[in-house]
């Protein structure tokens, strides 16, 4: 009887403390680790969620860059950071990605390391070639792949980011055997693709237009559901008989170390989703080319579950390794 009250007792303390934190919480500052360089979009939609949640809590949200690794520094130091809610991240797929990749230097376990708080946003992609490129969409440009195989080249951000694990899928999907030539970033990728020394890349949505309004590229097809009013007229993924390709849009969203308190870890979702429900909000991320999701914690971790087994198969499939 004795061990019953007193187990009834510790649990009824931790629910109070529990709710205490929650309701103290941020008393402090909070550091919002990201593993790239400023200006990229993981870091520019970080720092408009921390700007909101600086508004909303009361404490100041400051995003510190920490790149280097594809991301692996930033994510190693929130993953052995203290599990208080001080001291988050605000990551990609790398997170992902850098766990799974054989040789990998990862010191981490994207799932026992992290209490996932909040999918902030996706990043959809669009296929770019050089404005002069005889390929005036998918099918021809993987009839080119399929006649000449190896010759044809897809730049890339480097090896295991985004633009190379779409390209990867691409070569699964469709049996073709083509080149990845990384880049450090999608900027120097871009610029081989319209001086036609690389044939294509995936490319995020987020500034493209303008290089297509001056005819130095063209969009054989935009990785979303529906058609984009940026590119009347071009074909979806699933519409070129690339069905699935949208899953490639990279996301960006907010971890916390792994034992950080439910109610913390809620609240701070809370608020994320709320930064993200309003309207000025949503037309920056609009502007930037991201999808707005804004889940919870529990919907994150599964979206996080369901895109690892879906990485780790095209990894393993294509053979990509690290670096």
């Amino acid at each position: 009887m004795k061990k019953t009250t007193a187990f009834l007792a510790a649990a009824a303390f931790c629910v109070l403390s529990g709710g205490t934190a929650a309701q103290s919480y941020p008393a402090k500052p909070v550091r919002i680790l990201v593993g790239f360089a400023a200006g990229g979009p993981t870091d520019v939609i970080a720092r408009i969620v921390a700007q909101d949640l600086t508004a909303s809590l009361g404490q100041s949200f400051i995003v510190e860059n920490r790149p280097g690794a594809n991301a692996i520094i930033a994510t190693e130091v929130v993953a052995h950071a203290a599990p208080d809610g001080y001291t988050t991240l605000f990551s990609s797929l790398s997170l992902l990605v850098n766990a799974i990749l054989p040789g990998t230097k990862a010191q981490y376990d994207p799932f026992k390391d992290f209490a996932p708080v909040s999918n902030a946003a996706n990043l959809p992609m669009v296929i770019v070639t050089a404005a002069a490129n005889p390929a005036g969409s998918m099918k021809d440009l993987l009839a080119l792949a399929k006649a000449k195989p190896g010759e044809i080249s897809y730049g890339t951000s480097g090896i295991g980011g985004s633009s190379h694990l779409a390209g990867a899928m691409l070569e699964n999907f469709t049996g073709t055997k083509m080149i990845n030539v990384p880049f450090k970033g999608n900027g120097p990728a871009l610029a081989e693709v319209m001086a036609g020394r690389v044939t294509f890349m995936f490319y995020p949505i987020v500034g493209i237009a303008d290089q297509v309004a001056a005819k130095k590229i063209k969009v054989l097809a935009v990785g979303t559901p529906q058609h984009h009013p940026d590119f009347p007229g071009v074909p979806t993924m699933a519409e070129s008989g690339l069905p699935g390709f949208e899953e490639t849009a990279p996301w960006v969203g907010m971890l916390a170390p792994a034992g950080t308190p439910a109610p913390v870890v809620a609240r701070l979702s809370e608020d994320m989703r709320k930064s993200i429900a309003r309207p000025e909000t949503r037309e920056r991320f609009k502007a930037l080319g991201a999808v707005a999701i804004a889940d919870t914690p529990a919907e994150f971790a599964a979206f996080l579950r369901k895109d690892y087994e879906r990485w780790a198969r095209v990894i393993k499939t294509s053979g990509v390794k690290a670096e």
